[in-house]
């Protein structure tokens, strides 16, 4: 089905929480359109992994309203300073720095790391997914309506929130 090295192809497949699609694989965990790849690594090294994670810009997320510029900048370089700390959730240490592109509507980030262990480099792949999902919740202002993806997470987070409150035995008021 995809051309992934056989035992990253194995993991990502025995892996509940991605899917495949087409010659790459998708987490279905978060609200993000997310892309996995892997090519062969040298060595003994299971394989070279390669993330894209879309998210909208401010701009293309907050509803009925255009973000002010220096607003809009503002946000891109705080999303883009804490995405320098991304791989401190990996267990992989060889990678490269992460590469953010922007335009009008989307920010792609791109990581790319090697792993030893297949099955730890899609662990790998989820925590920094994960990451860079909620750094981007981190930069959600308040004062505005969200559309999209920020609003799916805004209420998700409303709705924990309230289980919480309610008492569901999901951990109770935080003290």
């Amino acid at each position: 089905m995809t051309d992934l090295p056989d035992l990253v192809a194995t993991a990502l497949e025995s892996h509940d929480a991605f899917t495949a699609r087409g010659d790459a694989y998708d987490l279905e965990t978060t609200v993000f359109e997310t892309t996995v790849t892997a090519d062969d690594a040298a060595g003994k090294r299971d394989g070279r992994f390669s993330i894209t994670v879309v998210l909208p810009t401010l701009d293309a997320a907050v509803a009925g309203e255009v973000v002010a510029e220096p607003v809009e900048d503002g946000w891109f370089e705080t999303l883009e300073r804490r995405l320098a700390d991304v791989f401190t959730v990996a267990h992989t240490s060889t990678h490269e720095e992460p590469a953010i592109e922007r335009d009008a509507d989307e920010v792609r980030v791109h990581l790319e790391y090697t792993a030893w262990d297949a099955a730890e480099g899609v662990d790998d792949a989820k925590a920094l997914i994960e990451f860079v999902e909620g750094t981007f919740a981190q930069g959600i202002i308040p004062g505005y309506d969200y559309r999209g993806e920020a609003a799916t997470l805004l209420e998700n987070a409303q709705n924990r929130g309230q289980q919480a409150a309610d008492g569901d035995g999901s951990g109770g008021m935080p003290m």
